[in-house]
């Protein structure tokens, strides 16, 4: 049986509340489940289809690895849009995440030859919903979140491993940046 992982970095407090905040009302104005099917997140690992027994190599893996990097820190900075189908929060402070990712993809290829590379370029990005937005409320959606304005930075202590468990994404595992 081969299970979905996914490695994300998330907010600290005060972020993840006041974007969690905007997610839940995007549901609550749209209906969209997938705006709250997963914590505010930036994704660093999309979603794979590994073999149960992926999840102990990977942990092992992404431990060694967040051993040998130092935090970070995120800047957040208002709203965009991947076409009419994906709205997010823009990551404004780019330049060390950017780097810290190509770091794990570069890991991963050695360590975790089985998680396939990205085809397209790292675009960091705090997704508020994506994929099931009603066409027809996509304009006021857009209008709503043009006129509003969000800031915010934060400080990147750990990152964690999802798995899917058929219904939701469960934290599997929460590895801490500098810890060599």
């Amino acid at each position: 049986m081969n299970t979905l992982y996914l490695v994300a970095l998330l907010p600290p407090e005060p972020v993840f509340s006041e974007t969690w905040a905007m997610k839940q009302e995007v549901n609550r104005l749209t209906g969209s489940r997938n705006a709250v099917r997963l914590p505010p997140h930036i994704t660093l690992i999309p979603p794979t289809r590994q073999p149960d027994e992926f999840e102990a190599r990977c942990t092992a893996t992404l431990a060694d690895f967040a051993a040998t990097q130092a935090p970070l820190t995120v800047g957040l900075h208002n709203f965009a849009w991947f076409g009419n189908r994906t709205l997010f929060v823009h990551v404004s402070e780019a330049t060390a995440l950017k780097t810290f990712h190509a770091a794990l993809t570069d890991w991963c290829a050695t360590h975790l030859p089985e998680v396939p590379r990205e085809n397209r370029a790292f675009t960091p990005h705090l997704t508020l919903a994506t994929r099931d937005l009603p066409v027809a409320q996509v304009p006021e959606l857009k209008q709503l979140f043009a006129a509003r304005s969000y800031a915010a930075s934060f400080a990147v202590q750990n990152f964690t491993l999802f798995r899917h468990n058929g219904q939701q994404w469960q934290p599997r595992g929460t590895f801490d940046l500098g810890r060599s």
